[in-house]
């Protein structure tokens, strides 16, 4: 299920709360900052699974909230990894899955502190950072939408 939806209109600019997005296929997510940028082909979307956020915070003591890793959907109970390489659908919109979220420089930066070096946060989170994804099909997500496959395995499975 989508828990959350971010935007973000610029590049380095806050990530913005939104309960709904319309999503253009290949193209991305209308008013978001990667909306038809073509250096990132397979890259319209990325989503990544609020319990691997949680379990950040949980193991390094740590209040990383889910906008601070600048992903477009965060989603709960869905093994997202699973869906590199598959169709699926979240509602009625088809996406593909097109390779794991690894962190990068800029994630460790931003969610490094004190306590948690650059390092550990690369190392937390890899594997466990998300997924792209190519939208196939134009239309609406919202939160509390539903994502299927008939690959995908839930967390409670």
């Amino acid at each position: 299920m989508i828990k959350a939806i971010f935007i973000a209109p610029q590049t380095n600019s806050s990530q913005q709360n939104v309960n709904k997005i319309k999503v253009i296929a290949r193209k991305g997510i209308i008013g978001d900052r990667n909306y038809d940028q073509h250096r990132w082909p397979g890259q319209n979307i990325t989503l990544i699974e609020i319990e691997n956020i949680n379990n950040f915070n949980n193991n390094y003591q740590q209040k990383v909230s889910i906008k601070d890793t600048r992903r477009n959907l965060i989603t709960e109970g869905v093994l997202l990894n699973e869906l590199v390489g598959q169709e699926f659908f979240i509602g009625s919109i088809k996406l593909l899955g097109t390779e794991l979220c690894e962190p990068c420089h800029s994630l460790s930066e931003k969610l490094a502190s004190k306590l948690v070096s650059k390092l550990q946060v690369l190392k937390a989170f890899t594997n466990k950072a998300g997924i792209r994804a190519t939208i196939l099909t134009s239309g609406e997500i919202t939160t509390d939408m539903l994502i299927t496959s008939s690959n995908l395995k839930q967390k409670n499975d």
